[in-house]
């Protein structure tokens, strides 16, 4: 395993990040268990959840996947071990069965202290906030449009006001961002720079992939400026990228047949450029999985690329991906088809 430090700290994590979001729906507790067991025995010491998951989200089963992390605490008494990152869901039609306000005070203390419950432990490492509150473009939009009845008003102060106070008290030591805009990156890190005793925003959670590399506009000049590390979700586009969908094929329990909603990287260009980039890890002797987890792997803005899978046979391949090297004629490869086939999946 490789590892690197999140930015501003001295907290030492894994390349590779265990995600967590199907365990409570796709996957039982035990399964959810023996996935952590042997991520840890391969080096991974980074967990990633949120108080929504699993996903898709449902009353049902709510903060599930909390739950399930915390049952494996409780059994193994290594809390320490572990880095983990949780996260306050944003304001959402979809979301109003966990809490309908955003990211006020009195929710961001509720949503802290209840995954503290579940999670069984006194304390988060890094505490994200899920998406924007205000309506921007996340979640697949390809472009800002302004909305006028926008309900948000300028809150980034308070914000960190209330995780500031949370720190303080122990129960988070770092704070992040996700699924966020350039402009609402560098508002949260001017705030913490104008006033000096908020604390700063060390990572972004954003989508990336071979399918959706828009966070090189914009954000990735911010991370590197800025060190604001990229903790890279979707790596696979939903499964897109291990090719496993080419032909028309629909496996049984895959995302796409259980939840056919979930298609922003199976549209018909993303599919064309999936079949390319399937073509060139062939001809390379490499997985299609692998080979775009690799390349993820090496970006010299990410912090940790975060891998979830359904099955062991999957966890075993992506994590194994961290011992995979591209060779300049496969990078180059990788260029020739994405300028081909620009961002296909936002």
């Amino acid at each position: 395993m490789l590892y690197t430090k999140l930015p501003h700290t001295d907290i030492e994590v894994s390349k590779i990040c265990l995600g967590t979001m199907t365990w409570g729906n796709q996957n039982t507790e035990a399964e959810g268990h023996e996935q952590m067991d042997y991520a840890v025995s391969q080096g991974v010491n980074f967990f990633d959840t949120a108080e929504l998951y699993p996903i898709p989200a449902h009353p049902d089963r709510k903060s599930a996947t909390e739950k399930i992390i915390g049952t494996w605490f409780e059994k193994n008494k290594n809390r320490d071990k572990i880095i983990l990152g949780s996260k306050i869901a944003g304001r959402a039609e979809f979301t109003k069965f966990i809490r309908t306000t955003g990211f006020d005070r009195p929710s961001l203390i509720e949503a802290v202290e209840d995954s503290l419950e579940r999670l069984k432990t006194d304390y988060i490492d890094l505490y994200q906030l899920h998406w924007p509150e205000r309506n921007t473009n996340y979640f697949g939009k390809r472009g800002y449009t302004h909305d006028a009845a926008d309900f948000w008003e300028d809150n980034f102060h308070q914000v960190l006001e209330t995780l500031r106070d949370l720190k303080q008290e122990g129960k988070i030591r770092e704070i992040g961002v996700s699924n966020e805009t350039p402009w609402g990156a560098m508002r949260y890190l001017e705030e913490s720079k104008v006033h000096i005793t908020l604390p700063r925003m060390i990572t972004i959670q954003n989508a990336y992939s071979l399918l959706n590399r828009q966070f090189e506009t914009g954000l990735s000049e911010i991370a590197h400026r800025e060190n604001l590390g990229l903790l890279a979700y979707s790596p696979l586009g939903f499964g897109v990228l291990s090719g496993k969908y080419l032909g028309d094929r629909l496996p049984d329990n895959s995302r796409l047949k259980l939840f056919p909603n979930y298609n922003r990287y199976s549209g018909k260009t993303a599919i064309a450029a999936t079949q390319k980039y399937y073509e060139l890890a062939q001809a390379n002797d490499l997985s299609l999985a692998q080979m775009s987890l690799a390349f993820v792997n090496t970006r010299p803005f990410l912090t940790s690329n975060i891998i979830g899978a359904t099955s062991m046979r999957q966890l075993e391949e992506n994590i194994a991906s961290i011992n995979v090297e591209l060779s300049a004629d496969v990078l180059e490869g990788i260029e020739k088809i994405h300028n081909e086939f620009p961002n296909p999946a936002p």
